[in-house]
């Protein structure tokens, strides 16, 4: 399901480098910690994940705005990096994911289109930010697009933090 090679290498740079990650995902129902816990000695590195699914849950065990996430049905930039600088704090991990986004259409609030906005922190400060779109048209599908386009993204960032 996941690319092999892109996990394996993710899971070696994480190993030599002694650090840790840990998720918190929506839109992609804990397909990052799927993919996470299939990297071999996964629990060298590995910390865990949650799956906050709605705005309640994202505000007790994240620390998200309320307010903010109310006004935009919890789907914005600052909504993953909320979740990415928190979860780091909650897993105690070096390095923390966000992600956020719509996995099905919606017309009655003019989302037409499945689009994901992701963070990625480091010591709870985050270091890289941005939004997958998807031509894709229904839910899983998008979903494992989304998972493998932010791996691409979270090992991108590995390769550029240098340890002294």
């Amino acid at each position: 399901m996941f690319d092999k090679n892109l996990l394996i290498t993710i899971g070696d740079q994480l190993k030599g480098k002694e650090q840790s990650v840990a998720t918190a995902e929506s839109v992609t129902s804990g397909l990052l910690q799927c993919a996470f816990s299939n990297i071999p000695d996964a629990s060298n590195f590995f910390q865990g994940g949650i799956t906050a699914y709605n705005v309640g849950q994202k505000c007790r065990h994240l620390l998200v705005e309320p307010l903010h996430a109310i006004a935009n049905d919890s789907v914005s930039e600052k909504v993953a990096r909320d979740l990415a600088s928190n979860v780091c704090n909650l897993f105690t991990s070096n390095y923390g994911i966000g992600i956020v986004g719509y996995a099905a259409t919606m017309p009655e609030k003019n989302i037409n289109s499945l689009f994901a906005y992701y963070a990625i922190a480091f010591e709870g400060e985050i270091i890289h930010a941005g939004k997958i779109t998807t031509e894709a048209k229904e839910g899983f599908p998008a979903q494992l697009y989304f998972t493998e386009e932010l791996l691409r993204e979270f090992l991108t960032c590995l390769k550029a933090i240098k340890i002294l």
